[in-house]
């Protein structure tokens, strides 16, 4: 009888994925549908309001067209700000996952306070606040809740996001390639409005950085705290000189 049932009705067999793509650790229905609504643009962390200091790069020349950008926003995930949320957000994960309050608690302060300037700590500890505070109220679980009560002062970012997937049994691999994508695309958003860049270009330069975003991600995930670190200077620099600059759209 199956073989007179419309197409549309037959039991299809699985697809074949492409090579390279990872489908094993890949998040259920609901867990998926957190994990996009929690890294959407529509989230109320106030994401679009911060540059990482790329607002000051655009003004001294350093960012002008998508070449600039991609090359500025690869070093900016491979060795600097992308990368260190990595391994914050990986080791987040893990020390909630197991229950080791002592460490994410140790993670928490040690992430609030390698922010190099005053804006990128507004950046992080802003966002990580507003992530908690609004993904308790609409998404509670007892990693957030502990978090919550463990630090009850500044959050940076990944660390809470990274409390939140753990809390509600995203795996960590799809988590983290997600939250760097996140990041990437709010940095290209700022750039759209910035240089000004056209849509396609910013989706052309998003595009290209994939497998940065991946290579990021893989590195972080076989880290440890120890390997922190940046070696984004003149991204730092542009970070704090932003602090004064004379006409901002943005905060950081």
């Amino acid at each position: 009888m199956a073989r007179n049932r419309p197409a549309l009705l037959r039991r299809s067999s699985p697809r074949k994925c492409s090579p390279g793509v990872v489908v094993a650790n890949a998040p259920e229905a609901p867990s998926l549908y957190r994990l996009l609504a929690w890294l959407s643009p529509a989230y109320p962390v106030g994401a679009f309001s911060y540059s990482s200091g790329l607002e000051w790069a655009v003004e001294a020349g350093d960012v002008s067209c998508p070449h600039t950008l991609g090359e500025w926003l690869r070093a900016f995930l491979s060795d600097g700000p992308g990368y260190c949320d990595g391994v914050l957000f990986a080791q987040s994960y893990r020390a909630s996952e197991t229950g080791n309050d002592k460490i994410l608690f140790e993670i928490a302060e040690l992430a609030a306070a390698m922010a190099p300037s005053r804006e990128r700590f507004l950046e992080t500890t802003a966002q990580g606040r507003a992530f908690l505070d609004v993904t308790l109220a609409a998404w509670p679980c007892s990693a957030l809740d502990k978090l919550s009560a463990l630090r009850t002062g500044a959050i940076a970012y990944p660390v809470a996001v990274g409390a939140a997937a753990a809390g509600h049994g995203i795996p960590l691999e799809p988590s983290l390639s997600a939250y760097l994508q996140s990041l990437a695309a709010n940095w290209v958003s700022a750039a759209l409005r910035l240089i000004p860049l056209g849509q396609t270009d910013g989706q052309r330069v998003t595009a290209a950085l994939e497998h940065e975003i991946a290579a990021t991600a893989a590195r972080a995930l076989a880290a440890t705290l120890d390997d922190l670190g940046s070696a984004v200077f003149r991204a730092d620099i542009a970070a704090m000189r932003h602090e004064t600059q004379y006409t901002r759209l943005f905060r950081s």
